[in-house]
């Protein structure tokens, strides 16, 4: 008889989000329209930020913010643990991507780190929250000093705090990501947040093909959020802090369960911070132990997933140019585990998941 499958992530969509796509359906206005627009209003709202700009990913929104900033040429310091898009974003904008390395802990860039990568001439950089960690405020406070521009890729960071101020809301701009296994999904899609009036406007054009009013100024792009799925959003708003306030509550019981076992780092937890723990991601100190354990789980029916890449060790950023060593990022793309979190875990599932850890690490 097969295992219970315990999935990686699970969505937390039903009736409603159903019910309001239908009364986009009776309209018959489909693509991005004022369903759009309540959901950015929405989420400006949210976030206390006077921009929000719905678009298809949060991929195209780092591409529409860094055309508007107008990277063509000019070197822009990104993280090297992160996913392939972080990169893709700068390529896209004819920007150079400059690697540089995370924080073993936290996985994400540091204001030390900012500070010794910074070079003359350079003046944005895009660095990631990672999993739904905050960064450090002392990385926003470093970058205002050496003059440089905060694209934040908060793809996994929607409802993630520093203090009182929301994410989205630090940074001179961030982007937000809607796909399935985010905070608040739209299937996929995006958010730029930004209180810069002009760039905003720059943006909010860019994605509707470059036009301004009746003519079109600037070579733009499709990167319009549909009414669909900003209906999707807006249901997926209203439940956005019952989510955090889950997976909180369950990543508190993986800390828990974990920090008995021998050789396991459990998830990062910063202080007077608020995270979202889009992933639950641990650090395996055992040499070659990562994969034993995925396999063990995979054996049980459970997902698992690494945490994220080593940009530099990928086929396609293997050129890129990188500053200072890169040995945190090839130890976390080699060392951590993401292990499943979503409304459907019990904590039987969870207590069955640290038991399987615990047997492959000490076998």
């Amino acid at each position: 008889m097969a295992k219970k499958l315990i999935p990686l992530a699970v969505p937390d969509v039903g009736k409603e989000e159903l019910e309001e796509i239908n009364k986009v359906f009776t309209t018959g206005f489909l693509t991005e329209g004022t369903t759009t627009k309540e959901f950015e209003k929405t989420v400006a709202e949210y976030l206390g930020v006077k921009h929000a700009i719905a678009v298809t990913s949060c991929t195209t929104g780092l591409h529409t913010v860094l055309e508007c900033l107008n990277v063509k040429g000019k070197d822009v310091i990104i993280p090297d643990y992160t996913y392939p898009a972080t990169a893709e974003a700068v390529l896209l904008a004819g920007g150079n991507p400059v690697l540089v390395d995370v924080d073993l802990e936290s996985m994400n860039m540091t204001a030390q780190t900012l500070e010794e990568s910074f070079e003359e001439g350079m003046n944005v950089f895009s660095p990631v929250s990672w999993a739904g960690v905050p960064l450090e405020s002392e990385l926003y406070k470093t970058a205002k000093k050496l003059g440089l521009i905060c694209l934040e890729d908060a793809a996994c960071s929607l409802g993630a705090k520093i203090g009182d101020n929301f994410v989205g809301n630090v940074a001179d701009f961030s982007c937000f990501s809607f796909h399935p296994r985010k905070i608040i999904t739209t299937g996929e899609g995006g958010m730029i947040t930004t209180n810069n009036e002009s760039i905003a406007e720059n943006c909010y054009s860019f994605k509707h093909f470059g036009a301004k009013g009746s003519s079109f100024e600037i070579v733009g792009t499709n990167y319009k959020m549909s009414n669909v799925l900003s209906a999707i959003g807006l249901v997926q708003m209203q439940k956005i802090e019952s989510i955090i306030k889950m997976r909180n509550e369950k990543a508190k019981i993986f800390q828990e369960l974990l920090s008995p076992i021998k050789d396991i780092k459990p998830a990062y937890v910063g202080k007077g911070t608020r995270q979202t723990f889009q992933s639950y991601t641990c650090y395996v100190e055992k040499a070659d132990y990562r994969d034993k354990i995925r396999a063990a789980l995979a054996d049980e029916n459970i997902q698992s997933q690494i945490g994220t890449y080593a940009l530099h060790l990928e086929p396609a950023y293997n050129k890129l140019r990188h500053i200072g060593n890169l040995s945190n990022s090839e130890k976390l793309f080699s060392n951590a585990i993401t292990l499943p979190l979503h409304k459907n875990l019990s904590y039987d599932d969870q207590e069955r998941i640290c038991r399987i850890i615990k047997e492959t690490v000490e076998d």
